[in-house]
């Protein structure tokens, strides 16, 4: 699939005033600064489709984006972890998120961003295992994969997925992601096209 058109829609401060759920959507979410939407904007083909920020936690609200003429919805979620805001506007966002992913029926997946470059952050994994546990549809897409040579990449990569199967016996679908050169781009938008088409 290649996204041919994409368009800001409206962004919510509670699930409530998402649009109607008439059609397949795709959120994407992950700690402060992971670049998240940087992903979006490459995957969308849009140099500022999401908003780009070198503050950590500038996305503080659902946003949703429509992709191919209405066809389905792309979600930017509100990031978790390490954004420096005040601990009032923290608890805000995870109300927003788990009432977003608890409530949300046609949310096809929740795509997990996680750095490449650092070992398995705890905010990450208990996160993750959050969401499989309540029998979330999760894939993880690792970025900035561009940053590590050939050795710090494949070393980097199994670390995190043994520490991954200690807790599950499998893992969910797996992308790597470069919002430089492109890395991982079709393989997410093909994972999304599939999916589409048993909606």
């Amino acid at each position: 699939m290649e996204v041919l058109e994409a368009a800001f829609l409206k962004s919510s401060s509670t699930v409530k005033q998402c649009p109607k759920p008439n059609k397949p959507e795709y959120a994407f979410i992950g700690r402060s600064n992971v670049g998240k939407s940087s992903l979006i904007n490459k995957l969308c083909k849009r140099k500022a489709l999401a908003k780009t920020s070198s503050t950590p936690g500038k996305t503080q609200l659902i946003n949703h984006f429509t992709i191919n003429n209405d066809q389905w919805y792309l979600v930017d979620l509100p990031g978790y972890g390490y954004a420096k805001v005040s601990k009032k506007l923290r608890s805000g966002f995870s109300k927003i998120i788990l009432d977003y992913i608890g409530n949300r029926e046609n949310m096809m997946c929740l795509f997990v961003l996680i750095d490449s470059r650092l070992p398995a952050q705890k905010a990450d994994v208990d996160f993750m295992n959050l969401m499989v546990e309540n029998g979330i549809p999760i894939s993880i897409i690792f970025t900035k994969t561009d940053k590590l040579n050939q050795k710090q990449y494949a070393e980097n990569m199994k670390a995190y997925e043994q520490e991954l199967l200690k807790l599950w016996e499998e893992l969910p679908p797996v992308f790597y992601s470069s919002a430089v050169n492109g890395e991982g781009t079709d393989e997410i938008l093909s994972f999304i096209e599939d999916i589409n088409n048993k909606w």
